[in-house]
């Protein structure tokens, strides 16, 4: 345990062996942000010419990785994983000793293997909040404010939640809220500019946070509350390893310890507090939102396992839960074209073959629905500045299989004009056939757009478009 380097080749092993197996495979959390990246890759500016609803650096970054899918796209996901180990890593050291910073290194990297793939293997918006997440944590209790308020910033131009990251760093370092503040304010301004100058910040302001009080005020569950403490207390069984370890830091920690400790474990169940309170926001409890919460619980079950004592190999066993119940998805995605986890990205690939056989040079594409993978497998330009019709329906992707009632009408219908007056060489439904409702050709005002295409093929959940000549 007190040799870091060996540890560390090893976790990067897993991590790119992991990644590796899903190679060929594209997950919800990939697609948008890689397709967005492509665009961006080819000259657009994100909000001015692409739809984007979340903040500007995850299709920044999956710039940097060649906004392609296949092994750069995997190397970097693992990379990245690394990358929020080795933070916590030093984290811990710094705050107890080198033996809990393998620890909080090894656990972060387990449940960044064993888990969900579609939550673990991209490194989407929440996912790619950590490393920025632990660096201002880290920083604030360096009594560093302003590096503290750098990376709570980077966080906030990652996530919106990245307010809550910098709320937790103000409860760490009390003192330093001024100099977090003009950190915090010094990478908010460079982004702020850069969206201006590029004509773009207006249009910043609409995508991400006008449309994103719109879809965090309303949930679509009937009772989401509910369905907040079941997931909860599901995320908490999975973790029962790092949840015990943490409990046995908190109450060596604080409740025995509390008069000689009290500030710094108020400073603990504040952060947790914060976690919890920013997981919950819009009510939707997705496992990808529990990497909000899983900073705070590994830094203190890190410290936790060592404070187990002989009962600490009794503890770990229980990290045979997620090991057993995800391990077996590598396999999947390695030998298996027909899991069932992946029938919409088979179907994607399938639409885009269609569509490369009868594509040209020149060609453009558009995708209603939530399809931006198929941007990804054909490599054709958008024909829009809309990846997806979450903006022309009003209705978001986490619901529209099902549902079809729109968050908002107006704005929508505006979009839907702005569209009638593009001229992509396909359009690809992918939305149509698996909730009519939300079919193409169920609105009025696109019809006649659409009356200059002609179907040219389909798949299972796919309709293939294609201008007439």
């Amino acid at each position: 345990m007190s040799k870091p380097l060996p540890f560390f080749l090893l976790l990067a092993a897993l991590l790119v062996a992991s990644r590796m197996c899903h190679v060929s495979i594209l997950w919800e959390g990939d697609t948008l942000p890689l397709a967005t990246a492509e665009q961006m890759a080819a000259g657009k500016v994100v909000y001015r010419d692409v739809w984007y609803d979340k903040p500007p650096l995850v299709p920044a970054l999956h710039v940097l990785w060649g906004a392609r899918p296949g092994w750069p796209l995997r190397l970097g996901n693992a990379l990245y994983a690394l990358l929020a180990c080795w933070i916590a890593f030093g984290f811990a050291r710094d705050l107890w000793s080198e033996r809990e910073g393998i620890w909080a290194a090894g656990l972060l990297g387990f449940f960044l293997v064993f888990d969900l793939p579609a939550s673990v293997i991209p490194v989407a918006s929440d996912l790619m909040m950590l490393a920025p997440h632990l660096a201002a944590m880290w920083m604030a209790w360096k009594r560093r404010p302003f590096w503290s308020g750098v990376w709570a910033g980077v966080a906030f131009w990652v996530s919106p939640k990245g307010l809550f990251v910098a709320a937790a760093c103000a409860l760490w370092d009390p003192a330093g809220v001024a100099l977090m503040a003009a950190g915090f304010a010094a990478v908010s301004a460079a982004m702020a500019g850069w969206l201006w100058s590029a004509g773009a910040l207006g249009a910043y302001w609409e995508e991400v946070w006008k449309w994103g009080r719109l879809y965090a005020a309303s949930p679509f569950v009937e009772s989401p509350l509910r369905n907040g403490i079941v997931r909860t207390l599901n995320w908490m069984g999975f973790h029962a390893a790092i949840v015990i370890a943490a409990g046995r830091f908190l109450w060596r920690e604080g409740i025995r310890r509390y008069q000689e400790r009290r500030a710094a474990w108020l400073g603990w169940i504040g952060w947790l507090c914060l976690a919890l309170i920013g997981l919950s926001t819009g009510l939707r409890f997705f496992p990808r939102y529990y990497f909000l919460l899983l900073p705070v619980v590994v830094m203190m079950a890190a410290r936790g396992f060592t404070l187990l004592g002989r009962k600490r190999e009794f503890v770990a066993l229980l990290l045979l839960i997620p090991a057993t119940r995800f391990g077996p998805s590598y396999l999947a995605a390695l030998r298996n074209p027909e899991w069932r986890d992946i029938g919409m990205d088979r179907d994607s690939r399938a639409a885009a073959a269609l569509v490369r056989e009868m594509a040209k040079t020149g060609d453009t594409l558009f995708v209603w629905g939530y399809r931006p993978e198929i941007f990804s497998y054909t490599r054709l330009p958008a024909g829009t500045m809309y990846l997806d019709s979450q903006p022309l329906t009003g209705v978001p992707a986490d619901r529209h299989l099902t549902q079809s009632e729109p968050v908002e009408t107006e704005a929508a219908a505006r979009r839907r004009v702005v569209l009638t007056h593009t001229h992509p060489t396909f359009v690809v439904d992918g939305l149509g056939l698996l909730n009519p409702r939300l079919a193409i050709t169920n609105y009025p005002d696109l019809r006649e757009w659409l009356g200059q295409y002609r179907e040219v093929g389909r798949t299972g959940e796919t309709i293939v478009y294609r201008r007439a000549e």
